[in-house]
C-alpha cells in the first residue's frame, strides 16, 4: 500500500510538472516575440485553429495526435512534449530530494525559470530581462519566507534575505568581471549582459557559495562543449554560443549536489588539522 501511494504521489507530481512545462512552452515561444502569454489560447502555429482541450494534455496530447495538428496535419515539433516531460522529471527529482516542503515548492519555481531562460537563450541568444528580474525577486522572496519559517523570527528572515542579496551581488559582479576580462583577452564580446543577470538570479536563490559551484560547473561544461564543437567543426572559434543553458544546468546540479561538492573540496584541500 505504501509503495502504491508513493507511486501515485510521484505520478501526480510528474503531471503537475508536465502541466507547468506546457506553460513554459508558451513562455518560450511568445515572450521573445512580444506576444501575450494568456491570449489567444493555444493554437496551431500554421493553420491558427484553436486546439481542443484534450489535445492540450501534456505529453499525451502530442502522442495521441502522432505529432501532427488535428486540423491541418502539419507536423508539431517534438520539443513540446520533451519540455513537458523534462519539467515533470525535474519536479519529481526535487520532490524526492526535499519531500513535501517549502524548498520543494521554491525549487519547482526556480527550475521552471531556469528551463524557460535556457530554451529562450538557445533559440534567440538572449535572456529576457523580464524573466531574470522576476526570477531574482522571486528568489529573494523565497529566501525571506524560508528564513522566517526555519527560524520563526524576523531576524532569521532578514538573515536569509541578506544571503540571497549577497548571492545576487556576487553573481552580477563576478560574471560582469568575467565578461570584461574575456572581451579584453579575446578582442570580442565574450559574454552577454544577460548571463550576469541570470547569475544574479541564481545567486538570489542559491546564495553565493552554491552560486560559485554552479558557475564553476557551467564554465567547465561550457568550455568542454565549446572546445569539442570547435574540434568537430560544428562551431567556429568566433561563433557565439549560448551560455544560459550551461548556467541553468550548473544551478540545477548545485541545488542537488552543491553542498556535497563543497564538503568534498574542503576535505581534500583543507583537511582538519588534528
Amino acid at each position: 500500500m505504501e509503495l502504491l501511494l508513493s507511486g501515485c504521489l510521484t505520478l501526480l507530481v510528474f503531471a503537475l510538472g508536465a502541466a507547468v512545462g506546457s506553460f513554459l512552452n508558451v513562455v518560450v515561444y511568445r515572450l521573445p516575440a512580444g506576444l501575450s502569454l494568456l491570449y489567444p489560447p493555444s493554437r496551431c502555429p500554421y493553420c491558427l485553429r484553436r486546439l481542443n482541450a484534450y489535445d492540450n494534455v501534456p505529453v499525451l496530447g502530442w502522442l495521441w495526435l502522432k505529432g501532427r495538428c488535428r486540423f491541418c496535419k502539419r507536423r508539431i515539433s517534438p520539443r513540446y512534449p520533451l519540455v513537458e516531460a523534462a519539467t515533470g522529471i525535474l519536479f519529481v527529482l526535487v520532490f524526492q530530494a526535499f519531500s513535501l516542503s517549502l524548498p520543494t515548492v521554491g525549487y519547482w519555481a526556480f527550475f521552471s525559470w531556469l528551463l524557460a531562460l535556457a530554451l529562450i537563450d538557445l533559440d534567440t541568444l538572449t535572456l529576457p530581462h523580464a524573466l531574470t528580474k522576476s526570477g531574482l525577486l522571486a528568489g529573494l522572496v523565497f529566501q525571506a519566507i524560508w528564513g522566517a519559517v526555519t527560524t520563526a523570527s524576523v531576524a532569521g528572515a532578514a538573515s536569509y534575505l541578506m544571503t540571497g542579496i549577497g548571492g545576487a551581488v556576487v553573481g552580477l559582479w563576478l560574471f560582469d568581471l568575467i565578461a570584461i576580462g574575456g572581451s579584453i583577452a579575446f578582442g570580442q564580446t565574450a559574454m552577454g549582459g544577460g548571463d550576469a543577470k541570470l547569475a544574479a538570479m541564481m545567486g538570489a536563490w542559491l546564495g553565493w557559495k552554491l552560486l560559485l559551484v554552479a558557475g564553476f560547473l557551467a564554465c567547465a561544461v561550457g568550455a568542454f562543449a565549446g572546445g569539442g564543437g570547435i574540434a568537430l567543426g560544428v562551431l567556429s572559434r568566433r561563433q557565439p554560443m549560448p551560455f544560459g543553458p550551461f548556467l541553468a544546468g550548473g544551478a540545477v546540479l548545485a541545488t542537488f549536489f552543491g553542498d556535497a561538492l563543497i564538503a568534498t573540496y574542503l576535505s581534500l584541500f583543507f583537511p582538519t588539522v588534528p
